[in-house]
């Protein structure tokens, strides 16, 4: 019988290099809560952030990264309900997606379609979750012009893929190797830097910052107005009177049709070099750890 698992952890905020892959005790799932045997995880941003400290959290032992994971489940806890063990699910948990078993909320669950991978499964959490939040605050509407800063990124693609089946138009500013692909989708693509404002089609209507590349000046100028702007990447919001959006529901995420290319995948022993690639940018789409090679057979 299975007593161990194995989970990527660190003792103390730094760069990557602080990730160690341990061998656990086999994490028990308690009420409403169930265990998943992972097969992949999402890599994001918040992830290589709170191991750096930028997001305050104080370390009290050896703590699990990633928060999005794709599998099947292995365990259920008292009162779950709807579920049954080796259905295949994706969602959100707590942390310690990066690893052979994760424990999630049931009701953070959604049951993976049959016509995604669980890497593809893996990629959409976060994204969609935020695109979803953030298209509703800024209450986009059918014939309205939306412009994404950073669209080739897990956030701005769910957003333009939202945006569009809403009836939208969408303007992403990405780099010129990735317009090709964003034509593909529907999405009008800009390359950002130098020169942007005469390069973006006017008028713009709302603005979706996913960058932080210090846009929110140019975009308030574009819609007229800081409430028609919200950023999810820049902490200078306040200067420019936007708002910034962070921390959306850990429920169930209705996924939409939305679909997120993978820029790369890495075996859970790489979970450290996923991170760092994740935190070098400019990539299409989502990075992705694969455990499968480290799961028990």
């Amino acid at each position: 019988m299975l007593v161990t698992a194995q989970a990527v952890r660190y003792r103390a905020h730094g760069g990557p290099e602080v990730l160690t892959l341990d061998e656990i005790p086999l994490p028990q799932p308690g009420p409403g809560q169930v265990r998943v045997a992972v097969r992949a995880a999402g890599v994001n941003g918040i992830d290589w952030k709170i191991r750096q400290g930028f997001m305050g959290a104080a370390i009290d032992g050896p703590q699990g990264t990633g928060i999005e994971v794709a599998g099947t489940i292995d365990a259920l806890g008292q009162g779950v309900e709807g579920w049954r063990l080796g259905q295949p699910v994706f969602g959100q948990v707590a942390s310690g997606a990066a690893a052979t078993h994760a424990i999630a909320d049931a009701s953070a669950l959604t049951a993976k379609p049959d016509d995604l991978s669980y890497e593809e499964a893996a990629a959409l959490p976060v994204a969609v979750e935020t695109a979803r939040r953030t298209l509703l605050e800024l209450g986009l509407e059918q014939g309205q012009t939306l412009l994404i800063h950073a669209v080739a990124g897990g956030v701005g693609l769910a957003a333009a893929q939202l945006a569009l089946a809403r009836g939208a138009k969408v303007i992403g500013t990405a780099s010129e190797r990735h317009h090709a692909y964003l034509r593909g989708l529907g999405i009008h693509p800009v390359t950002y830097g130098e020169g942007l404002a005469e390069r973006l089609p006017k008028p713009i209507d709302l603005v979706l910052d996913a960058s932080g590349r210090g846009e929110l000046e140019l975009s308030v100028e574009l819609t007229g107005d800081p409430d028609k702007v919200i950023t999810i990447a820049s902490r200078d919001a306040g200067e420019f009177g936007v708002r910034f959006s962070s921390g959306g529901t850990k429920g169930a995420v209705p996924i939409e049709n939305v679909r997120l290319p993978i820029a790369e995948v890495f075996p859970l022993e790489r979970t450290a070099d996923a991170q760092r690639r994740s935190a070098d940018g400019h990539f299409l789409g989502k990075i992705v750890i694969n455990t499968e090679g480290s799961l028990p057979r």
